[in-house]
Parts: C-alpha cells; sequence; structure tokens
C-alpha cells in the first residue's frame, strides 16, 4: 500500500521526463541546414519582417506532428504500416518510392551542410566531406544498440550546440529586441518579393518524411492500451512536442536576426552587400567573418555540423521505418538497414559534389526543396485521413475542430508548397537555366504527371477507411515491445517501471 501511494504521488514533471525524447529528434528537421539557409536568405532581404512567418510555419508544424504522434499511440503502428494495411499494392508501391525519394531529398541539405562545415573547419574538399558526413551518420546510429534514449540524448545534445551557437552569433551581432518581438506577432509583408520568399520559407519546414518519423519513434514508449493510457500518452507526446519545436522557434529566430542585423548594418562593406544577396550554406561564413570576426565564421560551421549531423541521423532514421515493417516489411539486420539506407541517401550528393561542386552542390539543395514541396501531401493527406477516421482511431480520432484546423492547415501548406513549386520551376524555365531540350521534354511529360498526381491525391483523400481490428493492435503491441526490447534497455522502461507507469496512466 505504501508502494502505491508513493508511486500515485509521483510527480507530474517525472513522468513527463519518461515521454521526452521523440518530440526533440523530429525537431532537428527544423533546424537542418535546408532550413538554417533559407532563414539566413529571409533575414538578408527582409531584416525581422519574415519572423512571424516562423512562428505561424511552427504553430502549424505542432499540429501536424501532434496528429503524428496520436496516431502512434492510438493505434500502435507507424505511419508508413498504415499505409500498407489500408492501400493496394500498386498505391503502396507508389507510396513507397515517393516516401524514399523524400527520404533522399531531405537528406541532401544536411549532408551538404555537413560537407560545407567540414570544408570550412578543416579544409576538407566537398566531396570527402559528404562521405565523412555518412561515416559518421552510422556512428551516432550505432547508439541504437545502447537504447533509443542514448540516441535522443546525443541528437539533444546537437541540437544544443546548434543554438547555442547560433545564440553567440546573435549576441555580437546585436540585433534590436524591439524590432524582433515586433517581427514575431505583427503580420507584415511589405518589401520587395517578400510574399515569394515567405512561401519559400514556409515551403521549407514541413517534411514528409518527418510525419512518418514521428508516428514511429512514440512507439518506443510502453504505453497501456487503455483509454486512459492513451489519453495520457498523448497528452504528454503534445506537452514535449511543444517544448522541442519552441526551442526550434528560438532558434529560427536567432538565424534570421543574425542576418537581419548584420546584412542590414550602415557600414556593411561591398563585399558583404554582394554576399547578401545570394546567401548559401558556405557563403554565410564569408559574411560573418567579414562583418562579426573570423570565430563568428567558426561558431557557425561548428552549428552547421551539428545541424546537418543530427538531422541526417533523424532522416536515416525514417528511412529505416519506411523500409521495415513499414511499406516493404523487409528483415534486414540493424546495421545492414543503416547501411542501405545511408548508401541510398548520399549517392545524389556525391554525384553531385564530384560533378558540379560547391555551386553544384548548392543548386541541388534547391531541387531538393522542390521535391520536398511535391511530395508533402503524400504523407499529409493519409496522415489527415487516418487521424479523423473512428475506423482507424476509435475514440481517439481527431475532434471536429481539430479536423477543421488541421484539414485547413493541410490544404493552406499544399497549396503553399505547389505555389512555391511553382514559381520556382518557372523561373527556371524563364532564365533560362534549364537546355531547350529538356524544357520541351518537361514540357511533354509535365501534362500526364500532374495527371496522375491530382488522381493520387484524390484517391487518398476520399478513400474509406479500413477498420484496425483488436487483434492486429494485440500483435503489434507484443511486437513493438519486442522492438522496443532490441534496443535496448533504455528504449522502454523495465519490467519494474513498467508497472508503475500501468498504475500512473491508468
Amino acid at each position: 500500500m505504501a508502494a502505491l501511494v508513493q508511486i500515485q504521488e509521483n510527480p507530474q514533471w517525472k513522468k513527463l521526463l519518461s515521454f521526452v525524447g521523440p518530440g526533440f529528434l523530429v525537431s532537428v528537421a527544423y533546424l537542418d541546414p535546408g532550413n538554417l539557409g533559407t532563414d539566413l536568405q529571409a533575414g538578408a532581404d527582409h531584416k525581422y519582417e519574415l519572423l512571424w512567418i516562423v512562428v505561424v510555419g511552427l504553430t502549424f508544424a505542432l499540429i501536424m506532428q501532434s496528429r503524428s504522434a496520436n496516431l502512434g499511440v492510438a493505434t500502435g503502428k507507424h505511419l508508413a504500416e498504415h499505409c500498407k494495411i489500408e492501400y493496394p499494392k500498386p498505391v503502396n508501391y507508389c507510396l513507397w518510392m515517393l516516401a524514399e525519394v523524400a527520404v533522399i531529398a531531405a537528406d541532401i541539405p544536411e549532408v551538404i551542410g555537413t560537407a560545407f562545415a567540414l570544408n570550412i573547419l578543416l579544409k576538407v574538399p566537398i566531396w570527402g566531406g559528404v562521405l565523412l558526413a555518412g561515416l559518421n551518420t552510422l556512428l551516432l546510429l550505432g547508439l541504437q544498440r545502447y537504447g533509443i534514449r542514448k540516441l535522443e540524448l546525443a541528437i539533444a545534445v546537437l541540437v544544443l550546440v546548434v543554438g547555442g551557437c547560433f545564440f553567440s552569433v546573435m549576441v555580437q551581432a546585436k540585433p534590436s529586441a524591439k524590432d524582433i518581438l515586433t517581427g514575431m506577432f505583427a503580420p507584415r509583408l511589405g518589401g520587395r518579393w517578400a510574399t515569394r520568399d515567405a512561401i519559400a520559407l514556409l515551403g521549407a519546414l514541413i517534411m514528409p518524411h518527418n510525419l512518418f518519423l514521428h508516428s514511429a519513434l512514440v512507439t518506443s514508449r510502453k504505453i497501456p492500451h487503455s483509454f486512459d493510457g492513451i489519453r495520457t500518452a498523448t497528452n504528454y507526446f503534445l506537452i514535449e512536442s511543444g517544448m522541442a519545436l519552441f526551442f526550434a522557434l528560438l532558434i529560427n529566430v536567432t538565424v534570421i536576426s543574425v542576418t537581419g542585423s548584420v546584412c542590414w548594418h550602415r557600414d556593411l562593406s561591398l563585399e558583404s552587400r554582394v554576399l547578401c544577396k545570394d546567401i548559401t550554406l558556405d557563403s554565410a561564413a564569408v559574411l560573418l567573418k567579414n562583418a562579426l570576426g573570423e570565430w563568428s565564421s567558426k561558431l557557425y560551421a561548428i552549428s552547421l555540423l551539428a545541424s546537418g549531423q543530427s538531422a541526417t541521423v533523424t532522416g536515416t532514421y525514417a528511412g529505416q521505418y519506411i523500409m521495415q515493417q513499414g511499406f516493404l516489411d523487409l528483415k534486414m539486420k540493424l546495421w545492414m538497414r543503416n547501411l542501405v539506407t545511408r548508401c541510398i541517401a548520399i549517392a545524389p550528393s556525391i554525384l553531385a559534389c564530384i560533378v558540379g561542386g560547391p555551386s553544384g552542390a548548392a543548386k541541388l539543395i534547391i531541387v531538393a526543396s522542390m521535391i520536398l514541396s511535391f511530395e508533402l501531401p503524400f504523407a499529409l493527406v493519409p496522415l489527415l485521413r487516418f487521424t479523423s477516421s473512428e475506423a482507424k482511431m476509435g475514440r481517439h480520432k481527431n475532434s471536429i475542430p481539430v479536423i477543421l484546423i488541421s484539414w485547413l492547415s493541410g490544404f493552406c501548406s499544399i497549396t503553399i508548397n505547389l505555389y512555391f513549386l511553382s514559381i520556382t520551376f518557372m523561373g527556371w524555365m524563364a532564365s533560362n537555366q534549364i537546355p531547350k531540350a529538356a524544357s520541351v521534354l518537361v514540357g511533354v511529360l509535365l501534362c500526364p504527371i500532374m495527371l496522375l498526381y491530382v488522381a493520387l491525391l484524390t484517391y487518398l483523400t476520399v478513400k474509406k477507411q479500413t477498420p484496425v481490428s483488436s487483434s492486429d493492435l494485440a500483435m503489434n503491441s507484443v511486437r513493438t515491445s519486442e522492438s522496443s526490447s532490441e534496443r535496448g534497455s533504455d528504449g522502454i522502461h523495465k519490467a519494474q517501471e513498467t508497472e508503475v507507469d500501468d498504475i500512473v496512466c491508468a
């Protein structure tokens, strides 16, 4: 009886700590080198005017990431598994290929950002930096054998490094705190190309693989399959995701504020003004060195290295869930899954760096952002359909207000991303950056591709949902416990700790 009283008096913050981890793992996708590059350019072009866009974007991200977490908690299955169950094989193979391409596209700026960081710090060639980035990612993923908690801790440390380095640079840049707060909470699009750049900023935030990843990570916790147990877990995961994304918001605001202060300074040199017009991940180091001193460029490179490594780990992790127990249900050893997903992800980056050098790598990042914008609906629409369906979620499905908000947000995000894709592609066509023969070929292929695109999205949106049977949930619960124990003693609570959590959550 005394032990039971002690368990029931367990402080709320201790119970919350047992759920901390998945949200911080997925938050690094909002701090990857692609986002950092977009943030740097937004500050250079519009000072603090677009900070409110980041606030809106990460608020939307919290809505979507919490839906993803709820799906995993309530059903015991992640998004890729639900897609495999729900759709026929032809549709599943299409979704699998799109998901794999999304993982590769998301990994491109992360790997190239790491390579640029190594080049700035150690003068390593860009192609060599890409290889080292892939190798180091495998070493970090090796922490899985010691438990998911160890990997979560390592990623959290890297995120703190990103935030700490940029905060130190911001202190030296001395932006106006009043102007920053005004930019965050006073919506305004008054500058030249402000609408276009705001759309690009929003389009860079949400990544398809993150929706697959979050729904899988939450299954590493031991959660009682009772109504109160699931409801308690979803509440704690919502709080944890909110904290993680709030920290990501602060870092994004810091990055924009740095170039918002540096590039709008009265005494900026002519060379720095030229750099501010077209900032890349490598030229940003030169800009900061000219404006704030060499140490600031080193801090930037360290933050870029931490950002790239943390983001590429989560991208590879997402690829594992997509391949194993997901669309394909491949039976592979852990080291083999890591190696396969790494090789698939870094191959385009190595090719671009060898053929095109740093400029080719920078262009590849733009292509990657276009691919992610094109593919986002194929993860977002199934997620919203599943979490809004009583057949899948039972009593834990989205409420009517949440359904309206999430679908409206999803529609806006899809529209924004497709608009960003269109204006970027049309800009390339208009500027003759694509050879005429390629332009003709793209024009011929574009119409049938768009018809297939719309047809598949329509099918995903209107298809009637297949109920999840109780036997499936029971079998998956057993399998989840087994897979969690394989990750190590930190991946789930031990037997005694499980009993404590069952009493606390019930």
